[in-house]
């Protein structure tokens, strides 16, 4: 694969979004979906239906909010009756724990190739209970030497493109926040975050958010998280001081 050009100083650290850039969304929403539907069936609802309009639901869009709301409303369920009903099955949802998610193929590998030659973290959003839960399930942990999942920095508020989660990630990885390689599938929130520091991305064309628009512009834009390190191992130069 030939490398974009790159002019200025290099990356010293690379960082990884989680969903859709190291493994498959779809995956984890589909078994919490099935999960509501359980939790909708035990009151008494039809789970089934439930779990059907929820995974409707979430492919439309699925972080945005109120997606059990609208489900519950699609199989008929009168509005009136969400105040009761909602609460319940979100505990079902956040409460979903995977067994196991598999990492989109050749992650694993490119994660170890990075990891030899460089500090590599992961930042993402969402609730800090299901984005752990998502980590451990893809079995990924080891390779992954810092997290910051940027709700626990406090709230929705500090999710990407704020760049807090970024910088809290650079000062323990040890690497300047504008010298970090960011990868990631979403360009209005890993694309963003990293010009947000000063620093660079790389786009992978993966998952719910493959066919959003190129903006804001990455460094460079591949289909896969494989791609995307072999790109990074181009332009890295490890810090003379030890990491890991």
């Amino acid at each position: 694969m030939v490398s974009p050009a790159w002019d200025g100083p290099p990356p010293l650290g690379v960082v990884v979004d989680l969903d859709d850039t190291l493994y498959p969304q779809a995956a984890y929403l589909a078994g919490a979906a099935v999960s509501v539907g359980r939790a909708a069936g035990d009151l008494g609802l039809d789970g089934d239906a439930v779990a059907t309009a929820l995974a409707a639901c979430l492919a439309a869009g699925s972080d945005t909010g109120g997606t059990i709301d609208r489900a519950l409303l699609a199989v008929g369920v009168p509005e009136a009756a969400l105040p009761d009903l909602v609460p319940p099955l979100v505990a079902a949802f956040t409460g979903h724990i995977p067994d196991r998610l598999d990492p989109y193929p050749g992650a694993a590998a490119a994660l170890r190739s990075l990891l030899a030659v460089a500090p590599v973290g992961c930042i993402t959003d969402g609730n800090p209970v299901i984005q752990a839960a998502k980590l451990a399930a893809t079995g990924l942990s080891p390779l992954l030497p810092a997290v910051v999942i940027t709700d626990d920095l406090g709230g929705r508020a500090m999710r990407k493109p704020h760049p807090a989660g970024l910088t809290v990630l650079a000062e323990r990885m040890g690497v300047p926040a504008d010298r970090l390689l960011v990868v990631g599938d979403r360009p209005t929130k890993d694309v963003a975050v990293a010009a947000a520091v000063g620093a660079r991305a790389i786009r992978i064309r993966q998952g719910e958010y493959a066919a959003a628009p190129d903006t804001p512009e990455a460094w460079a834009v591949v289909d896969s998280f494989p791609a995307a390190a072999e790109l990074a191992l181009g332009v890295l130069v490890a810090p003379a001081h030890s990491f890991g």
